[in-house]
């Protein structure tokens, strides 16, 4: 599933290249997760503003309403602008095409848990529903460490399902959490509550380095994500514990141990992460 880091990857793709372009058509393939809301063809003619990022929502400001985007489990975004080569026509899995003036944007998802969705503003009932919820983001200078503590300070949840919730702080997906939690050394097992000031701030400091370093390394590719240029992530190249249950510790030799969370795989040390 494409995590903040990927989504933020993807924004960065194409956000500058559609940035002030015209819409020219609009076309919905099969039903995805949530209806679009409005005649797709009603699109054309409106301006694409500026292309944002909450949570791991995308959010297209138009000249009149807003788009939100979402990859869902194996989405994907791909733009081609007018001097790179066409796209084609759209496949059994396109389910989103954006025709603009200055190339177009289309959404790609094999299992259609994806959702592109108009709403008249943030302020719509609808866009509040779904994002009103999200935690802090972990990327700007609102994630501070006393906020970060206050959203703990009261939970009795293993601190790994937490972060994966996104109530306290957005992004920490499962790889990341694994990774963060190990640099961090805290037991993915830990009740929130119970972890010690001195582990909170380094846990704290690992999300914010840790979520930047993928960004920067174009995110996570395990299986086929692609940012909307078709470049690849690496950050899985460097992961310490994540999909390396039975291999050495990096830090201790012993080897790492796999257990299941929540119905998700959490990848730990259990010499280097106590509590």
């Amino acid at each position: 599933m494409p995590e903040l880091p990927e989504v933020e990857v993807t924004r960065r793709s194409f956000a500058d290249r559609i940035a002030g372009a015209r819409i020219v058509s609009a076309a919905m393939g099969k039903p995805l997760r949530w209806p679009l809301g409005m005649a797709a063809e009603a699109l054309a003619g409106r301006q694409v503003l500026a292309v944002r990022r909450r949570g791991k929502y995308l959010l297209l400001d138009l000249s009149e309403g807003l788009l939100l985007i979402h990859l869902g489990m194996s989405g994907s975004l791909r733009f081609a602008g007018p001097d790179e080569p066409a796209l084609g026509e759209a496949g059994k899995h396109d389910h989103f095409d954006l025709q603009t003036t200055r190339g177009l944007l289309r959404l790609h998802d094999p299992r259609r848990f994806g959702a592109v969705v108009y709403v008249p503003s943030q302020q719509d009932a609808l866009a509040r529903k779904l994002l009103d919820h999200l935690g802090m983001e972990p990327l700007e200078s609102s994630f501070t460490f006393e906020a970060f503590r206050e959203g703990l300070a009261a939970s009795r949840t293993p601190i790994k399902q937490l972060l994966l919730s996104g109530s306290v702080v957005v992004g920490v997906g499962n790889i990341y959490a694994s990774e963060v939690l190990f640099i961090a050394g805290i037991a993915p097992t830990m009740p929130a509550r119970e972890v010690r000031p001195r582990k909170l701030r380094a846990l704290h400091e690992a999300i914010r380095v840790v979520l930047a370093q993928a960004v920067e390394q174009g995110g996570t590719t395990l299986r086929d994500f692609s940012a909307a240029n078709g470049m690849e992530g690496h950050f899985q190249l460097q992961a310490k514990v994540y999909g390396r249950d039975g291999l050495p510790c990096t830090q201790c030799g012993s080897p790492i141990q796999l257990l299941r969370q929540g119905q998700r795989s959490t990848f730990y040390c259990a010499r280097c992460q106590k509590a």
